[in-house]
């Protein structure tokens, strides 16, 4: 199963606060297990929400708001994509993370082609294959 590991944003991320040497290290060296171990697939930092923009979908109506946003406790700081075998096996990687007493990280399952029934159609399964065939020949 494939999972998303959702690092939530802190006041000091979202103040734009690098993360020191010490912890970009120890994050190195704990990617490069989660890599050794087949289990990453990808993972990013994000910049704070201040550089973002939210869009807002009403009828045909767009509306754009310039970041930052308010609620910080709802805001990703980062995520990992990781390929495991189970919920428990994420949280067990997880635990192993060199994050400090106030980080937050939640961990949601991704869907599966499967995962959609009869509404997903053998067309749109093979639009999807030849979608992700197109991405992987791209990196």
């Amino acid at each position: 199963m494939r999972c998303m590991v959702i690092v939530k944003a802190t006041s000091d991320s979202e103040a734009g606060v690098m993360p020191s040497e010490q912890l970009l290290t120890a994050m190195g060296k704990f990617n490069e297990e989660l890599v050794k171990a087949g289990i990453m697939l990808a993972g990013e930092g994000l910049q704070p929400s201040s550089k973002g923009v939210r869009v807002k979908f009403s009828g045909r109506a767009r509306t754009v708001t310039d970041g930052p946003f308010a609620e910080t406790k709802e805001l990703i700081a980062g995520f990992w994509l990781w390929q495991v075998k189970s919920m428990q096996e994420a949280i067990e990687w997880l635990k192993r993370a060199p994050f400090d007493d106030d980080a937050e990280v939640e961990i949601r399952q991704v869907f599966e082609a499967d995962d959609f029934g009869a509404e997903f159609t053998p067309e749109l399964r093979e639009q999807e294959e030849r979608l992700r065939a197109q991405i992987a020949a791209k990196s």
